[in-house]
């Protein structure tokens, strides 16, 4: 095994996955630096579900490594892997899969309060995050009083409360409308950089892959390596260094 490099919070390197013989990932490698946020586009079936599931832990690759930080992700046990996307890692779906018992705060502090945190600096932080995501006037709310807008909001919310290293998207605005879309996406990248998080970011909507700083496009588990692609990704590095 080789050390990803130094720059790179998260590292992969020939990826191959399979579900039930049917290929998801072939061959593919990246690097996504600290603080970034990483468009991943393609069309449905392209493999980016599983990509992000093997880069956060979910899912171990059947050939490949993944590396977060100096840390093989690939060789970890279960209790190492699970122990890492909760104290480090974050994950916002295409739904908000909040729990319909608890208030808006509770479930966005419920990362903090399965990790131990005091029921008191808990509920502090989730208030501050649903904030600045501007639903603090949802906090009491249960999700069946809230419409989908909100409920995405507060799922961006329990992702973020944790202030962890990177954040994993997977087509978080797919069910909202225009503009709604546009709200929730531009609250979670704001925040991400307010607060220098990782963010790796699936997404079948060209236009909203225009929000990161980079893209990398797959293509029926392959990276996209087509001159169009390579130029795309070209131009999102050099408006970076202006």
């Amino acid at each position: 095994m080789v050390a990803p490099p130094d720059n790179d919070v998260l590292w992969a390197r020939s990826l191959n996955h399979s579900h039930n013989g049917s290929p998801a990932l072939d061959g593919v490698s990246l690097g996504v630096r600290e603080g970034e946020i990483l468009a991943v586009n393609g069309p449905r079936g392209s493999g980016k579900t599983t990509l992000l599931q093997c880069l956060s832990g979910q899912l171990v690759p059947q050939e490949g490594e993944v590396w977060f930080n100096s840390s093989p992700v690939h060789t970890m046990s279960p209790v190492l892997r699970e122990r890492l996307r909760r104290d480090r890692f974050g994950w916002i779906g295409p739904e908000p899969a909040l729990v319909p018992e608890l208030t808006s705060w509770e479930n966005a502090a419920l990362p903090l309060l399965m990790r131990g945190t005091p029921h008191r600096a808990a509920k502090t932080a989730a208030l501050e995050w649903l904030e600045r995501l501007d639903v603090g006037a949802c906090a009491h709310k249960r999700p069946y009083a809230l419409f989908r807008a909100q409920q995405q909001r507060v799922a961006v919310a329990r992702a973020l409360v944790t202030e962890p290293s990177v954040v994993f998207a997977d087509e978080p605005t797919a069910p909202l409308h225009r503009t709604d879309r546009a709200q929730v996406l531009r609250t979670l990248t704001t925040a991400a950089r307010s607060h220098q998080i990782t963010v790796v970011l699936a997404t079948l909507d060209a236009e909203i892959a225009t929000v990161a700083d980079r893209t990398v496009t797959l293509i029926d588990g392959r990276r996209d390596n087509s001159p169009r692609s390579s130029e795309a990704e070209g131009r999102a590095a050099c408006s970076l260094s202006v």
